[in-house]
């Protein structure tokens, strides 16, 4: 079973995160890169001007990528990123959109200082009705080995 880590981090936390996943399910990991990598200003979400809170309003943004199209090669997608407004950061959509993951099982993990995953899945379940989110999952990167295979199989 040949298993793809992907992941967006904006300050690093969903980059260590995945970097254990990947090595724990001997998966292949993948960062997806904004063309325009985010600055602090970029991520101040207390500032409705700045970039990450100017896209999370507009539900139709999305953000260009540097990444290639993902190859039909894997059985299951891991998907990582920070929780943004309760659900995915647009570069998600942006990722998710270029690639067909249809036919594919899709594993979410999240990372965020308390927000939990349920509602960003359940945000991506409505956005992509025809792709199988199998489920999602919260870390925290202090999980072992052993979390992150039976997050898998789940």
């Amino acid at each position: 079973m040949k298993i793809l880590v992907s992941y967006f981090s904006a300050s690093g936390v969903t980059e260590k995160v995945a970097e254990k996943i990947a090595k724990a399910l001997d998966g292949k990991i993948l960062e997806i890169v904004p063309r325009d990598k985010y600055t602090d200003l970029d991520l101040d979400w207390n500032n409705k001007e700045s970039r990450s809170s100017l896209e999370m309003t507009n539900e139709g943004s999305r953000p260009e990528i540097l990444n290639e199209v993902i190859s039909d090669d894997y059985d299951k997608i891991l998907i990582g990123f920070p929780i943004w407004w309760g659900v995915a950061p647009r570069v998600i959509n942006t990722f998710i959109e270029l690639n067909d993951f249809s036919n594919k099982n899709i594993y979410v993990f999240v990372t965020s200082g308390g927000s939990g995953c349920e509602y960003a899945l359940e945000d991506l379940r409505k956005h992509y009705p025809n792709l199988n989110f199998v489920s999602a999952r919260r870390f925290n990167g202090t999980e072992d080995s052993a979390d992150y295979v039976k997050f898998v199989q789940e």
